[in-house]
């Protein structure tokens, strides 16, 4: 099974200029979605795992399958305003704007083993963002991982005193 076939480019999304990469055709077919978990889940065989992490809000869709696979808690990173009760934030750069992530304050505990997924790593700041909060827990990053890289972009640049697993290159 070819997954890159199941991901469509949609020009000029979200601005001119931008090829935006649509993972729904992906999601829509339950095979091809069964085909990416196993890869992710593939390199943790022989890892320890509290929790899995993922960035609001395309992350959150193999952010929870991952969870349910590892039989471990799911941690939700998100957008401003988002989430309820005690959080921190983190302001981060992406490649047309800049923003902040939140998490709850509780939501990881010292020493928690932490794997951080997105859908897309692009020019790293949304996941160092992640990263950062996940530390600031007191978390350990584990791994870190995306269902597509774009490669042209050097986003692992940022991550790299991390372990970084990415299904599909452009």
């Amino acid at each position: 099974m070819q997954i890159q076939d199941f991901v469509r480019d949609i020009l000029d999304f979200p601005k001119k200029g931008v090829v935006f990469k649509d993972i729904t055709p992906l999601l829509a077919d339950a095979k091809a979605t069964e085909a990416v978990l196993q890869q992710l889940l593939a390199p943790l065989k022989n890892e320890k795992i509290d929790k899995v992490a993922a960035i609001e809000s395309r992350g959150f869709f193999f952010g929870m399958l991952l969870a349910h696979a590892l039989n471990v808690g799911f941690v939700p990173i998100r957008k401003p305003g988002k989430l309820p009760g005690e959080i921190i934030s983190e302001h981060y750069d992406l490649e047309y704007g800049s923003s902040n992530l939140e998490i709850h304050m509780d939501a990881i505990a010292k020493g928690e083993r932490v794997l951080l997924h997105d859908d897309v790593l692009a020019t790293g700041g949304t996941a160092l963002a992640a990263t950062k909060l996940i530390e600031r827990l007191g978390g350990e990053i584990v791994q870190c991982t995306f269902l597509m890289e774009l490669d042209f972009l050097s986003g692992r640049e940022k991550l790299k005193k991390y372990s970084v697993n990415s299904i599909l290159n452009y």
